[in-house]
């Protein structure tokens, strides 16, 4: 049984034997030229573009950050036009809202004057009517009095409050005006009362002073109500010229948005750039650091080869191997 065992054993051992003689063909010893290329130092040639190199880094991790803060500060400038231009296009949306209503307004009135003027001219009409019927019944004294006929009185007299109305007068022409109108309605009134004995045309004189009372009454309608309207209409117009004086500044404000937004976008792009340029430099400057490194770690991977290469020569010679001796061995792929 322990022939067997030992038999067994060694049948193992040989294959083990075949197997690492067949990787130690494989296995060559570094050559000395590239041993001498991985353990040489940097060239002075090396060295003096390692120093150029962090000094262009250098510059260009200053000028990186110039751009940097310059794009900030002008992002923070975008941020105060933006917030400048919202809240002027704002004001501008409120007076135009303000300046509509003002508008509704003006448009009310104006409807309100069209109503009154009907109303005026209806009661106007009714003047006239009932003055034609006192006419009628108590006509006028011939044309060869020297006194001026009621009804022509009367035809003047409206045609100076027409004019008092409409015409656009200076303060002493119009207070001429209004004295004349004042005193005609006087006369007339003393000829109306003169003549208000006649039975006849008494009622009819009692309809006219109410129909001209209405007249009068529609006609200070109109009156007040194209005030209104035209008091509504320039507060339109004065909101609207507001509004647009406001506008050319949130037009502005926008235009320095625009301005600064774009100044901020060339910034972060040349900082980008200076960026990928430092990371170009930082590479080109890391291979010449880590030759060294690098040759280092190759001769440590030789070195553990032929260290591997001893230790298996003692296994062949029979020899006993630790257990880090095999850890080696099967690392290096002898096992």
């Amino acid at each position: 049984m322990v022939d067997e065992e030992y038999t067994q054993a060694s049948q193992e051992e040989n294959v083990i034997e075949e197997q690492a003689a067949e990787v130690v063909e494989e296995q060559t010893e570094v050559p000395a030229e590239e041993m001498a290329e991985e353990s040489a130092e940097p060239t002075e040639e090396e060295k003096a573009k390692l120093e150029d190199l962090e000094a262009q880094r250098t510059v260009l991790n200053s000028d990186a950050e110039k751009h940097k803060q310059k794009r900030d500060e002008l992002n923070a400038q975008t941020k105060e036009w933006k917030a400048k231009r919202d809240a002027l296009n704002a004001q501008v949306r409120e007076l135009v809202d303000e300046a509509g209503k003002a508008r509704e307004t003006r448009d009310g009135y104006n409807q309100k004057v069209r109503d009154a003027k009907v109303v005026r001219d209806e009661w106007n009409n009714k003047v006239s009517e009932i003055r034609a019927k006192i006419n009628e019944i108590r006509p006028e004294k011939s044309e060869d009095s020297k006194e001026v006929p009621l009804s022509q009185m009367k035809k003047e007299l409206d045609r100076l409050e027409m004019q008092q109305q409409t015409a656009c007068l200076s303060k002493d022409k119009e207070n001429a005006l209004v004295k004349q109108i004042s005193e005609l309605a006087k006369t007339i009134r003393e000829r109306e009362k003169t003549e208000e004995g006649d039975e006849a045309v008494k009622d009819l004189v009692v309809q006219l002073r109410e129909a001209k009372a209405k007249a009068e009454e529609a006609h200070r309608a109109v009156a007040e109500c194209a005030e209104q309207a035209q008091s509504a209409h320039d507060k339109m117009l004065a909101l609207y010229q507001q509004a647009d004086a406001i506008r050319k500044e949130a037009d502005a404000a926008q235009a320095k948005f625009v301005e600064c937004k774009q100044a901020a976008d060339e910034e972060h792009r040349l900082h980008i750039e200076q960026i990928k340029s430092v990371h170009e430099i930082s590479k080109s400057a890391d291979g010449i650091k880590n030759k060294k490194t690098a040759a280092k770690k190759k001769r440590a991977d030789a070195q553990s080869k032929q260290e591997a290469k001893e230790i298996f020569d003692k296994f062949k010679n029979g020899e006993k191997l630790s257990t880090e001796d095999l850890m080696l061995l099967q690392k290096s792929g002898y096992l």
